[in-house]
């Protein structure tokens, strides 16, 4: 596979396509599993065992379509979602099944190559994100759960013959790491070597994962691994994902792929976007070169696959831009470690163990939220990359290492920042790095003992994607020589570079910043040794970094912050011109060079540049004395946001996550309010539904809502000792409101779900969540078991729709009165109003986001009544709209047997179709005849038609007389350009296709309304066993060509009102032109009778308009100008416009 020669095309859904194959039940449990406990229907990867013929038919239809690699049927076929249906034990058979069947199919074509992709899914359990945010360290699965679950996937992908790996629908970047690292072991054992593509879905438009991770923050943290390709899937349809490969594009140094929805899911749940329009957005990326491979995601079919293919068939492949080496590390966004860009990267040394006192007192305490705090108040002084460290006699270090991880991962402040993982212990560093997201640093390996166990850890951080520093020691120990120094670090080198898979810029040495000013001889040049260290390996080791742990170097002055404090910044100052990149260092222990005492800092400058013998006995007597006058110096600084009002700073702690102030102003909140219950529904309501609001707009991102979320929990805990007081008063009711949820029958997806419930149980609302995968039964069991005032259900699926339905049926059967709040990608309002709401009589609404849900329980738990008869009036005004537009649906046979029968026999000839047509620049005079006014006095919006309005509105006869006035100059200066192209075909009918010249098919949609005649347009064209006839296809505009200064001023409008008449009229004097004395219609595409505006795109094509007569057609199929249209022209005595929509 050669991917600088072509565009790659991939396959497209595979749920989608098994859904047209309408299985049943049986269909998945087939014989095998005829007795399996648990409902399978939905779980596809089982149809590699019991419906073979069903998956080689898809994967079939894909290659037909032009894919040029294509999907076994395994998103889901691994160890970890196969818990769900019980079928873990076949795990290993889903995937070689899976692989071979898509081998025989892919092996079978003999026209040309196809490749098999083996498909891994990125399960539903995230590594990263705590499902409870009461318990920040609690994860369902661990790393090495995961990795081995994938692991087995993986080798029976391979042992079935799959080409390369695919790691698609990344939303958590830690859960791909570990899809890489199982990847990396198997081949490693195998001995094979096959390509890796990965593919990651962004959670909204801000382009960050669900997890909050940026998509270069995504490839950092991946890109160790010698991937294929990188790129997205899922998410959104082509045109909202557009704007981020072109971000991507000039910054990935792989392939990029891109497979996007069909659109978003439709309020109806269906995906509806033309392929077409899927096609030209792919086309338009492809002409900016940014796409290698590409293909559809959920909702596409081969229709979509196949125009994709044709689209992007003589377009060249993006070229890969050549890496930079340079060093970058992640958390939720990138740190790039790049003198030329930052001179200096400062690492956050206080959330170490052995570097803070205070800091390990607080993790010994288990008190992680003020631990938490030390982290924040790092990066807000500057750190971009923070050392972690557990190492302490009295704690688990390995522990404590991955609770404070876990916790800090969710702190989207804490967690933008890198991790440096800093540990002697090889466990603590695992659990370090298992546990991150981001790419991290280990600090530290060395040669201590020996190049075996160096090569063995090596080789495990760099599976596990992080970059290494190593320390200057061998099997002689610490090196305090410059020449010792050097000598270890380029063996280092030479070990990695060959045989640990490392590149130079992941490799950051550490020559050992060691205590100088002690009195002792021997150690007067360490830092000089060290300066000229970090020197030659800049000039030596091209491309490695160089870093080091500040603090070492004034040890003997412990005690004497400012003399410390001068110390560092003098010999950071140095090292840095000599090249260093990056330290371990308190920002707060430092002072700025320049205004340094001159006194000091030529003392210090002594003992650092060991300039003269008895330069450390003058520091020392230099030291009392600012001992004496200047003791530690601590500053708080007051943050600006406190001075505001009391409701504007709980808002603000609950957007950005803040606890430390919120027992304060909560106090304060209590003398202003007569009630505790009044603070929550009042400022605190208020700031969580900003958060909602945020989300909405992808201004803020998931963990930045849980973060929110954690705060109001607190609040209301912290509101609790008052709550109850009010409760033992009578004052309030003690039970909390109780809110049943799930995930229907069917569905495995909660992510959604499980926001709801974060956000639910921190507003103080009871909730009982069971899981996924429920049956109706179920939810109704523990409604009435809990006495539930709500029930909550999800579905992402199209198929959830129906189990809904079902659920409301049962309901209405029990007469339960609890009201059912509905969410998920495929529900709506309007599909909650037309086939929910009248399914269950007593409340059913559409939950939309979690903030609007906690928005629709307030008001169902606080105003029952009024808000169900509201949400009642809403849906039945929903309804009235929806069924005027919806009569009665018949299936397309039925639509069929009522088409109009013509006698087809007894055509009589007429020379209709035999004369082109092409005018540029038509006078407008042959127009102004031709003009309807009516539609331009509404649109200035005047009511009546005609010339009667002109009679009884002054103000509409004065508009007219300067739309006559206007027409005049633009007549007089042909400011106009009024242009026709009509070129005719040869054509016939088949069914609802429009075939011209044999070759161009335009599909006409029939009404299947229950009307007694139901219409296509392909219906006045000659049936093509009846014979040949002619169809005009036509494209015209008129297009001022004054440029617009102020697009809102009344000539402008009046110019603009003038070409919308004309270009009507223009539509007019064609017609009467190419007539022939026949009866002709001219339906324009994206009108009701023929409501698919993607057939601009081919009559554009065929007629060559933009070239013949200047017009544009948009990826959303606009015509620029907007005053043109794009139709047919058909000739029947009989034929007529109609509404199939």
């Amino acid at each position: 596979m050669n991917l600088q020669d072509r565009i790659y095309i991939l396959d497209g859904a595979t749920g989608t396509a098994l859904q047209q194959f309408r299985l049943t039940e049986a269909d998945f449990r087939g014989e095998e599993f005829a007795r399996h406990p648990i409902p399978l229907k939905g779980n596809n990867d089982v149809l590699n065992i019991t419906r073979p013929d069903v998956i080689r038919q898809v994967h079939q239809n894909y290659i037909d379509a032009g894919a040029d690699i294509i999907e076994t049927n395994t998103f889901n076929a691994n160890a970890i979602s196969q818990t769900e249906y019980g079928c873990t034990e076949w795990v290993e058979r889903f995937n070689l099944e899976g692989a071979r069947l898509a081998k025989e199919v892919a092996s079978a074509c003999k026209e040309r190559e196809i490749y098999v992709a083996g498909s891994i899914g990125p399960t539903d359990k995230s590594l990263t994100l705590a499902p409870d945010p009461d318990q920040p360290t609690y994860r369902i699965v661990n790393f090495d759960t995961l990795a081995n679950a994938y692991a087995g996937q993986v080798a029976a992908l391979i042992e079935g013959g799959v080409d390369l790996l695919l790691v698609e629908t990344i939303y958590d970047g830690l859960n791909a790491k570990a899809a890489l690292y199982a990847i990396a072991k198997v081949q490693e054992e195998k001995g094979t070597n096959l390509p890796v593509m990965l593919s990651a879905t962004v959670n909204d438009k801000s382009g960050r994962t669900l997890t909050g991770q940026s998509l270069e923050a995504l490839f950092t943290s991946l890109s160790h691994y010698p991937i294929l390709s990188f790129g997205l899937n899922c998410s959104f349809g082509a045109k909202e994902l557009h704007h981020f490969l072109r971000e991507l594009a000039p910054r990935i140094p792989c392939y990029i792929s891109i497979y996007p929805n069909a659109g978003l899911p439709n309020e109806m749940g269906e995906y509806d976007e033309s392929p077409e329009f899927t096609a030209l957005c792919l086309q338009n990326m492809a002409k900016e070169g940014l796409i290698n491979i590409a293909g559809g995601c959920c909702g596409t079919t081969p229709d979509h696959i196949r125009a994709i293919a044709n689209a992007l068939k003589d377009i060249p492949p993006r070229k890969v831009p050549t890496s930079n080496h340079q060093l970058k590390v992640s958390g939720l966004d990138t740190v790039v470690v790049d003198k030329e860009l930052n001179n200096f990267i400062n690492i956050g040394e206080r959330t170490n163990v052995a570097g803070s006192a205070k800091f390990a007192r607080l993790i010994r305490e288990k008190n992680y939220t003020e631990a938490a705090t030390i982290a924040r108040k790092q990066i807000e002084a500057g750190a971009s990359i923070i050392d972690i460290n557990m190492d302490d006699a009295m704690l688990d270090g390995t522990a404590e290492m991955e609770r404070f991880v876990r916790i800090i991962s969710n702190e989207p402040d804490i967690a933008k920042a890198a991790f440096m993982i800093d540990s002697s212990k090889w466990e603590t560093i695992l659990a370090g790095l298992k546990n991150t997201q981001g790419k991290c640093i280990v600090n530290s390996i060395s040669l201590k003992e020996g190049e075996e166990e160096f090569l063995y850890k090596a080789k495990e951080i760099q599976r596990l994607g992080a970059a290494v520093v190593v320390m200057a020691f061998d099997e002689e120990g610490q090196a305090t020589t410059f020449q010792r120094k050097i000598d270890i670090c380029q063996r280092a080198y030479n070990l990695l570079t060959t045989q640990a898979g490392f590149t130079p810029e992941n490799i950051i040495f550490d020559v050992n910043i060691l205590a100088i000013g002690t009195g002792i001889e021997e150690h007067n040049n360490y830092a000089v040794d060290y300066i000229e260290a970090v020197r030659w390996i800049k000039q030596n080791l091209k491309g490695c970094r160089t870093s080091g742990g500040v603090s070492n170097l004034s040890f003997s002055f412990r005690g004497n912050n400012t003399v410390r404090e001068a110390m560092h910044s003098v010999f950071l100052y140095h090292a840095i011109r000599a090249g260093l990149d990056m330290a371990i260092v308190n920002p707060a222990m430092l002072q700025v060079y320049d205004e340094i005492d001159p006194v000091l800092l030529k003392a210090v400058e002594d003992v650092v540049l060991n300039r003269t013998p008895e330069a450390t006995e003058t520091l020392l007597s230099l030291a009392e004395k600012y001992k004496e006058t200047k003791g530690e110096v601590k500053t708080v600084q007051q943050e600006e946001w406190r001075n505001h009002s009391l409701e504007e700073r709980l808002g603000h702690a609950l957007i950005k996550g803040i606890t430390d102030y919120l027992t304060d102003d909560l106090q304060e909140a209590l003398t202003q309010y007569t009630s505790p219950v009044e603070i929550i529904e009042g400022p605190l309501m208020k700031g969580m539904e900003r958060v909602g609001q945020f989300f909405g707009e992808g201004k803020m991102f998931l963990p930045q809502v849980v973060k929110s979320a954690k705060v109001m929990k607190e609040a209301v805990h912290i509101l609790q000792p008052e709550i109850e007081r009010h409760n033992a008063s009578g004052q309030n009711i003690t039970r909390r409101p109780r809110v049943v949820i799930a995930t229907v029958k069917g569905d495995v997806h909660d992510i959604g779900k499980n926001i709801v419930n974060i956000v639910l149980t921190c507003n103080n609302l009871e909730v009982i969540d069971l899981g996924v995968m429920v049956d109706n039964q179920s939810i109704i069991k523990a409604a009435k078991e809990h006495g539930a005032d709500i029930i909550g259900v999800s579905g992402l699926i199209t198929p959830s729709l129906g189990e809904m339905e079902n659920l409301c049926e049962l309901l209405q059967k029990e007469q339960l009165q609890i009201p059912l709040i509905v969410g998920g990608a495929t529900t709506s309002t309007v599909h909650t109003a037309v086939k929910l709401a009248p399914k269950y009589d007593y409340c059913v609404v559409s939950g939309g986001d979690a903030s609007r849900t906690v928005g629709i329980i307030k008001r169902l738990l606080s105003d029952r009544e009024n808000y169900i008869r509201e949400i009642k009036d809403e849906q039945e005004n929903i309804r009235t709209l929806y069924n005027r537009h919806q009569q009665k649906q018949i299936s397309l046979e039925e639509a069929r047997r009522r088409a109009p029968r013509y006698d087809w026999d007894h055509v009589t000839p007429t020379t209709f179709g035999e004369h082109n047509l092409l005018v540029k620049r038509l006078n407008l005079e042959d127009l102004v005849e031709k003009i309807d006014w009516t539609p331009f006095f509404h649109f200035w919006g005047f009511k009546g038609k005609y010339p009667e309005i002109i009679y009884t509105n002054d103000e509409a006869d004065r508009t007219y007389q300067a739309a006559l006035d206007m027409l005049g100059k633009v007549i007089a200066g042909n400011e106009f350009d009024a242009s026709i192209i009509v070129r005719f075909f040869d054509a016939y009918s088949e069914n609802e296709d429009i075939v011209l010249d044999g070759q161009h098919r335009f599909t006409m949609p029939r009404q299947q309304t229950d009307l007694e005649e139901c219409l296509s347009l392909a219906d006045f064209v000659i049936p093509k066993e009846k014979g040949i006839g002619s169809v005009g296809l036509f494209c015209l505009k008129v297009k001022d060509d004054h440029q617009c200064n102020d697009c809102h001023d009344f000539e402008h409008l009046l110019r603009e009102s003038l070409c919308a008449r004309l270009a009507e009229a223009c539509a007019e004097w064609m017609q009467e032109k190419i007539n022939e004395g026949t009866h002709v219609i001219r339906p324009a595409f994206g009108y009701p009778t023929c409501p698919d505006h993607a057939m601009k795109k081919l009559a554009f094509d065929i007629l060559d308009a933009p070239a013949q007569i200047g017009v544009q057609l948009t990826e959303g199929y606009s015509i620029y100008p907007s005053t043109s249209l794009c139709g047919m022209l058909i000739s029947h005595p009989k034929a007529k416009y109609f509404s199939t929509i």
